[in-house]
């Protein structure tokens, strides 16, 4: 095939293959020094029983809550670990998945590169840390991966005698209690939060009312569920530590107090900004500042908002409030778009992670956005209420007093991972040399251009068996580019958020031969994606991304899912002129010039490649500043509240 022919001699070297040697890995010494130790108690366990191996495993947890050191148990542990792993799931850790717990177990985030196991490795930390019986929390970004990971490896855990549990979403108190009370729980980052919060309100409401200590001897066994869940934050392991730990850092998690009178009032009045907004014009009546993506009225908008005529329910609304109402719903209009941001379930807006692609179910925007949305989509405006507790999820972590993490995508942040949670970046050798192949990036001069060449690749590799995996940025352009193909007789599978049920199915057939799947940024991540030899021949699966996005880490996790296990692939960046990583991180004026520059070009303009990298930076440096600037505000807020004697997690900043 001519275009494989031509870029197997212009591939240029993967800058994200960390095959490092066991010996000359930097920074894993001390960890690698742990190798014959383990090795050597491994040896003495394969002559055990099973009933032995609990036994021993029992005797580590008398040892470990007797005080004695768990780095001193370490070597034990962890050979306990692996031959658990060998006999009850037929997996045996690989010396780079030891030292990848290691990694994890000494408080540092373990980067280790896609398909190298990180459900098994997460096992090893995962003893040691629940030997003592203060409970060990395993935090992951859906209910779906919790449960999936937490099946896979009870039977391993329980041979070692430990009990494992998992918090779901619409789960009854008393099942909660329980998983909390298991000595290895595995859940999300959003229902630790919110649990915690909730027992929060609930200690509280206990001593308003002067139970204490003998009000709970008094309580009847059917009252028990309004006792706190969880017990204590002793250590959390994250799982896709970048996605739950930075792109997720800044959503505060909120339970609402009871809506007060003025609800039906606010509702007219969402609903009012929302059906008069495309009145207003740009540059008459509103300036939009597209750095911070705000809305500001001019006199004359103000003046307008004066005029339009207005329902009976907002005459007692004051018109510095009015004005919000519209700037609110102006900025909806321009930023917040269907099938990118959200979609529509069922009567419901749902945000859409640009993070990950999946259904962020459960989450809405702050500072009435979602009622803005939900006025401007006709559909049910519920209650923007006030705060009875409230916790960001960066905050929530920094709580444990043991945190490790693992991800294959954190080098990128690891000056953040160091500033805000106090967590060292190490990454993890490769058990296989990585294989994987980075194709020169093509550049257009617009989307149509950019769209054409990417069909022209998908049939030509297409047509050699190999699969495909294309990635792009929203749904909307996920299903733009399903209709290409569509158009070119190409059977495809789509996975998107309105997928997320049958995500991890979509993904793990998208090696087989000749398949082509579309996914928005990485929906299926956690799932793996296995060949055949006979697709190993042929080169194996190739990766297209379609267009750079905020984070050079979200790329990483798309070009991540070919080369896996030492596996061959292959990957190619698309990109145009009029991108919006051109827009957001040059802003309006540099885009459109490039853009018109793009109209009257034809053919490949590689030259502008890094002009692209330039301006993902420049994003990542802003969003690293914004998280910064959210710590600091909390600090200060949670400082405010203390020297009040209030509590920072339930008093109302106001």
């Amino acid at each position: 095939m001519s275009t494989q022919i031509a870029d197997s001699r212009s591939f240029r070297a993967d800058p994200f293959s960390h095959a490092y040697s066991l010996v000359t890995g930097r920074g894993l010494g001390r960890f690698i020094s742990e190798l014959p130790k383990i090795e050597r108690f491994e040896e003495q366990f394969k002559t055990k029983s099973d009933r032995e191996l609990r036994k021993y495993s029992l005797g580590l947890r008398h040892r470990a809550k007797s005080g004695e050191s768990l780095a001193r148990l370490l070597p034990e542990a962890f050979a306990l670990v692996r031959e658990a792993g060998r006999r009850t799931i037929r997996m045996r850790h690989y010396d780079v998945q030891l030292i990848g717990g290691m990694i994890m177990f000494n408080g540092a985030i373990a980067e280790m590169e896609t398909g190298e196991g990180k459900t098994l490795t997460a096992t090893l930390p995962m003893y040691l840390y629940a030997l003592p019986g203060n409970g060990a929390h395993l935090a992951t970004v859906n209910d779906y991966l919790a449960k999936r990971d937490a099946e896979i490896m009870a039977p391993l855990y329980e041979m070692l005698g430990m009990s494992i549990g998992v918090v779901e979403s619409q789960m009854q108190s008393d099942v909660r209690r329980k998983a909390y009370a298991c000595d290895i729980t595995y859940g999300t980052s959003k229902e630790f939060g919110f649990d915690f919060l909730r027992d929060r309100l609930l200690i509280r409401q206990i001593r308003e009312q002067g139970l204490g200590v003998l009000g709970a001897l008094m309580s009847k066994d059917e009252e028990q569920n309004e006792q706190p869940v969880q017990r204590g934050a002793f250590f959390c392991l994250v799982d896709e530590a970048d996605s739950v730990l930075i792109d997720d850092a800044r959503t505060p998690l909120i339970i609402s107090s009871i809506p007060g009178e003025a609800e039906q009032r606010a509702v007219a009045c969402y609903r009012w900004a929302a059906e008069k907004s495309a009145e207003f014009v740009e540059d008459e009546h509103y300036e939009y500042d597209h750095d911070r993506k705000s809305v500001e009225l001019t006199i004359e908008g103000r003046l307008l908002v004066r005029r339009i005529t207005k329902p009976p329910e907002l005459d007692p609304v004051g018109l510095v409030d009015l004005y919000d109402y519209i700037e609110r719903a102006i900025k909806v209009g321009r930023d917040f778009h269907f099938n990118q941001h959200y979609v529509i379930n069922d009567g419901e807006i749902v945000i859409v992670d640009e993070s990950t692609g999946r259904l962020a179910e459960g989450r809405k925007w702050s500072g009435g956005i979602h009622q803005a949305i939900e006025a401007k989509e006709q559909i049910e405006v519920t209650v923007a209420t006030g705060q009875a507790a409230r916790i960001t999820v960066q905050d929530m972590f920094i709580r444990y007093r043991n945190l490790g993490g693992m991800t294959g995508t954190a080098s990128t942040s690891t000056a953040e991972f160091k500033k805000i949670y106090k967590l060292n970046v190490i990454r993890c050798p490769t058990n296989r040399k990585v294989q994987r192949q980075i194709w020169s990036d093509r550049v257009y001069g617009t989307e149509d251009a950019k769209w054409d060449a990417i069909i022209q690749e998908v049939r030509e590799i297409h047509e050699a068996g190999r699969p495909i995996l294309i990635g792009t940025r929203t749904i909307e352009k996920s299903e733009h580019l399903s209709k290409l193909l569509e158009a070119e007789g190409i059977e495809h599978e789509v996975l998107n958020a309105r997928h997320v049920a049958i995500e991890a199915e979509i993904v793990s057939r998208a090696g087989g031969a000749g398949k082509v799947t579309v996914a928005t940024n990485m929906a299926g991540r956690g799932t793996d994606i296995k060949l055949t030899q006979e697709i190993k021949d042929l080169g194996g699966l190739h990766v297209i991304c379609t267009e750079l996005h905020d984070s050079a880490r979200i790329d990483r996790q798309l070009v991540g899912r070919c080369g896996r296990q030492g596996d061959p692939g292959s990957v190619r960046q698309f990109m145009s002129l009029d991108d919006d990583c051109l827009r957001i991180g040059y802003g309006p004026d540099r885009a459109e010039k490039l853009a018109n520059i793009g109209e009257k070009a034809s053919g490949e303009l590689n030259h502008y490649a890094s002009l692209f990298r330039k301006a993902q930076r420049k994003i990542e440096r802003k969003h690293f500043g914004d998280r910064k600037v959210l710590l600091y505000h909390e600090k200060m807020r949670k400082k405010m509240h203390r020297e009040m004697g209030q509590d920072p997690y339930l008093d109302s900043p106001d």
